[in-house]
């Protein structure tokens, strides 16, 4: 049977971390899927810091774009930790610039598809950037929407999602209304 749990939150939250520390408690081997990409040497860096965090016992997949494709080669019922969506977003972003939603749908279609089909216990991390001021830029603007679209596809099917704010994640899928329940 699959689990979708969601983390999201802003920069520096704390979501990660306990994403990780959510994974351990599950007490099975986990399998951790990296959406990042080290393009420069702060994203080196923001690698390093989440590498030197994580059990070396954890095995890495590497995916900036095709996680659903990663998630087909993970055994059945396995728990993974991806992290993050947001940046499989922006990945997805720059690759398809011209017409971005119908590839970023479509991948994490695929992503909660998979882990149905394999059993996963799929655990998600991304970033909440729809409480900011609005980015001065179209790129910026387009970012924030298909994220925020993409957020909201992954919390429908998640069984559970935290908000991790200031280091507290805050399970908020219990809290939802009654009446947004029944949509």
């Amino acid at each position: 049977m699959s689990s979708i749990t969601l983390f999201t939150g802003g920069a520096r939250s704390g979501k990660s971390a306990h994403a990780e520390q959510y994974a351990r408690r599950l007490g099975e081997p986990i399998i951790y899927v990296a959406t990042a990409e080290a393009r420069d040497a702060e994203m080196q860096e923001r690698i390093a810091h989440h590498q030197q965090r994580r059990p070396a016992t954890w095995p890495t997949i590497e995916a900036p774009l095709n996680v659903a494709q990663a998630l087909e080669a993970v055994p059945m019922g396995a728990v993974v930790l991806l992290d993050c969506l947001s940046l499989l977003v922006t990945n997805l972003l720059l690759a398809h610039e011209a017409d971005p939603e119908p590839a970023i749908v479509a991948e994490v279609n695929a992503i909660l598809a998979v882990a149905q089909t394999r059993a996963l216990h799929l655990i998600i991390v991304t970033n909440e950037v729809g409480m900011g001021i609005v980015p001065a830029y179209p790129l910026g603007r387009i970012y924030r929407d298909v994220l925020g679209r993409a957020n909201q596809q992954v919390a429908a099917a998640a069984d559970a999602v935290y908000l991790v704010v200031s280091g507290i994640p805050i399970e908020i899928k219990a809290l939802a209304a009654a009446w947004a329940k029944e949509a």
